[in-house]
């Protein structure tokens, strides 16, 4: 799997989700990094845990399993610090429940972070890559993104991840592709 300085992309390394937008935030990071990826689009059970990094390991063996090749699947998730880490890794359910509308009543201008994990599975190597971004809930919904984007102001920023132009250079996902990216070429 080595794609090393001066070798050809590998075009068998796979992204695993439902969520084209999660692909395509991925896609643009990992092409930063001179690495290609496909899409995988896969509904896969999601474990009930209060990790992430075992819920992404879980879904990347079960979409190994499915797929027969090297793949990458990202969990990630908003834990807010007045609300005890919630909603954590029930972040995709309280959003689909309750949206940012629900999740402003709740913590408005409360710090914040976004979690991302990231694990990757060929069968023999599995191995997760975790990074997160500080910040705070906005006071409104600002900008034009999907998920939290609209309410999640990063640390030393005015603006949420919605009204950023280099959200993809400063993101918990960006940081998470990057560990990934270091480490998987030099597998």
């Amino acid at each position: 799997m080595k794609v090393g300085v001066g070798m050809p992309q590998s075009s068998d390394l796979y992204f695993a989700s439902s969520n084209k937008h999660k692909y395509q935030e991925a896609k643009k990071i990992l092409q930063s990094f001179g690495i290609d990826v496909t899409f995988y689009k896969i509904e896969l059970e999601e474990i009930q845990s209060d990790s992430l990094s075992e819920i992404a390991s879980r879904k990347a063996a079960m979409a190994f399993g499915k797929l027969g090749k090297p793949v990458i699947v990202e969990d990630d998730g908003l834990f807010v610090d007045s609300l005890g880490g919630f909603p954590g890794p029930y972040s995709s359910y309280v959003f689909r429940t309750i949206g940012n509308k629900g999740m402003l009543s709740l913590a408005k201008n409360c710090p914040a972070k976004f979690v991302s994990v990231i694990s990757f599975s060929d069968g023999n190597i599995s191995k997760s890559f975790e990074a997160k971004i500080d910040g705070k809930i906005s006071t409104g919904i600002r900008g034009d993104g999907w998920g939290y984007d609209p309410i999640f102001v990063p640390h030393k920023s005015k603006k949420t991840f919605a009204e950023l132009e280099n959200k993809n250079d400063i993101s918990h996902r960006y940081k998470a592709l990057k560990k990934f990216a270091s480490w998987y070429k030099l597998e």
